[in-house]
């Protein structure tokens, strides 16, 4: 089996809640995804999707996924998309670094090693350990009332796990944290997650006036020396996330005793492939994990499903359900939330079929067809419009 095709889709995902605010003023109302599609020369097709946090939460940004596509895959042309290891391999050999572009041609790939087994990527991925996966809810920025109101609207739908958006004012932080706290039951986990953006002073004052709170503190500052500092002057279970970046990064941190839990956002690590092999270290470490990833739609949610569901139990701390969060549904099959919990599909491959409608016309394609002739990589339109700059306190929204 050999890959003939890889092309794109641009996708817009509107937020349920209109904008999403995180730390220092940041916020997203429309995100920007990519959908790329991988066929074969025996007619199977797998999908997968990539949507950076907008352009400031990481080195990662809508446009460069479609940039850096024009660069990496015609040297995919021709490859076993079921030798996940050789691809990957070969993805690093034609492109330095830029994890997040080579995720969806990675999820897509697993899409076809299940599809060409009859397999649902859970199984191939060690097995489905329970009924269902747990999910949390992140709460957007807002004043503290606020915060809390949503907290408690978000718990009646059946959500036990909350990720408060913090990372600003730290008396205001404080006061969103033990508001929240009070609308929770005992049982119920919140997790305080400043997304760095504190710094380390500012963290130590937070930490300091909620230690009498069940609450977990989730990367607090930019650095990691930073967040290891304020680690080791809390007793709050702490978890790391935007600095856990590479299995080197997970063993320092291990030994370090930097964590209690690491999230695991599969864009990060560069697909489903490295992010699994995150998540086997982990097991073998017996760190908790949250399986997640920056954002996305349908796709990505029904990718998260399978690497959370084929982990074990006990370190799974929680996962998330990206679609919900957005207006637009771009694939069916997709695990869909009830009452707080997720599964992944037992359907071959990752059980989703894009909706056309929904993903659109293809932005960008390359072609064994085509790769010998000066028409190598057909552009079917403008690859898309510049992405508009993120700016601190203020809402974008990219318009049609």
């Amino acid at each position: 089996m050999k890959i003939e095709r890889i092309f794109a889709h641009r996708v817009e995902l509107p937020l349920v809640e209109g904008t999403y605010r995180w730390n220092n003023g940041n916020s997203v109302s429309v995100f920007d995804s990519t959908v790329v599609g991988v066929e074969t020369d025996k007619g199977l097709i797998g999908y997968g999707e990539v949507c950076p946090l907008g352009p400031c939460y990481l080195p990662a940004y809508a446009e460069g996924v479609r940039s850096g596509l024009r660069e990496m895959a015609p040297h995919l042309l021709g490859a076993d998309p079921r030798e996940l290891g050789k691809i990957n391999q070969l993805m690093d050999s034609v492109l330095n670094g830029h994890p997040y572009v080579k995720t969806a041609v990675d999820i897509a790939c697993w899409d076809i090693l299940g599809k060409a087994t009859g397999l649902p990527v859970c199984s191939l991925m060690g097995g489905r350990y329970g009924e269902k996966v747990r999910l949390y809810r992140a709460i957007t920025q807002l004043p503290p009332d606020e915060m809390a109101s949503n907290v408690a609207k978000y718990r009646s739908q059946g959500y036990t796990r909350f990720q408060l958006k913090v990372g600003g004012d730290a008396d205001t932080d404080i006061a969103r944290i033990r508001g929240a706290r009070e609308v929770l039951d005992p049982s119920d986990r919140l997790v305080a997650d400043a997304n760095t953006g504190w710094s380390q002073h500012e963290a130590m004052r937070v930490v300091n006036a909620v230690r009498d709170l069940d609450v977990y503190i989730e990367q607090p500052c930019l650095t990691y020396q930073e967040c290891l500092a304020v680690r080791r002057n809390t007793t709050l279970p702490f978890a790391l996330d935007e600095n856990i970046d590479s299995l080197a990064m997970l063993m320092r941190a291990n030994r370090d005793l930097a964590m209690d839990i690491v999230n695991i956002k599969i864009s990060k690590f560069g697909g489903l492939t490295k992010a699994k092999q995150a998540r086997d270290l982990c097991v073998s470490l017996g760190i908790g994990m949250t399986i997640e990833d920056s954002w996305g739609g349908d796709i990505t949610t029904a990718a998260i499903s399978h690497l959370a569901h084929s982990t074990p139990e006990e370190l799974r701390f929680t996962s998330t359900d990206f679609n919900s969060y957005n207006t637009v549904c771009n694939a069916t099959g997709a695990p869909r939330r009830e009452n707080g919990f997720m599964k992944a599909s037992e359907a071959p491959g990752l059980g989703i079929t894009p909706i056309v409608d929904a993903i659109g016309p293809v932005v960008w394609e390359v072609s064994s067809s085509s790769r010998g002739s000066s028409n190598a990589i057909h552009q079917a339109e403008p690859l898309s419009r510049p992405e508009p700059h993120l700016n601190k306190s203020v809402s974008h929204q990219v318009t049609s």
